[in-house]
């Protein structure tokens, strides 16, 4: 079923009101992919916009905590923790690991989303000028715990 509809299938803001306040948790993942180059200038601390972890880092923890304003249908939410982790994998790729947490009632799966989505698009908009070619790829839920659904974890986390 479809929660986001209502009888005569419009679409409508969950009313969570009766819902239990539980602790919740989310972790979702997001990869860039890019020239080998890029990559080396990213992690050597050469790009010329500055250190580009730390930006994407900042935009995704910022992004998490404005997800209600960005998907509509979204409750706007009491984050008490948002980590965003990114890592060079191999030689042409940034892994970014966004973890939500809260005591709520509804989950924080769109907020680790959305965090680790901007967290990419920060990546492609501070190196567009020297690799026009990255993709970004991979954009998924890792595992979520909590709330009435129970527990999730992707097969290959």
């Amino acid at each position: 079923m479809l929660t986001h509809l209502d009888s005569q299938g419009r679409a409508n803001m969950v009313d969570v009101t009766d819902k239990a306040v539980t602790f919740r948790e989310a972790v979702a993942e997001a990869r860039v992919r890019m020239l080998a180059q890029t990559l080396q200038m990213i992690v050597s601390g050469g790009h010329p916009k500055g250190d580009v972890f730390a930006v994407a880092r900042i935009a995704g923890i910022q992004a998490a905590k404005k997800t209600s304003d960005l998907i509509p249908l979204c409750h706007p939410l009491m984050l008490t923790s948002v980590k965003v982790e990114l890592s060079a994998e191999g030689e042409d790729c940034v892994r970014i690991v966004a973890r939500c947490k809260l005591s709520g009632q509804t989950g924080v799966e769109m907020e680790a989303l959305t965090a680790a989505s901007v967290a990419a698009l920060t990546i492609y908009d501070m190196c567009k000028a020297v690799d026009r070619g990255m993709t970004i790829e991979g954009v998924r839920v890792l595992e979520k715990s909590g709330g009435k659904s129970g527990d999730y974890r992707v097969a290959d986390a």
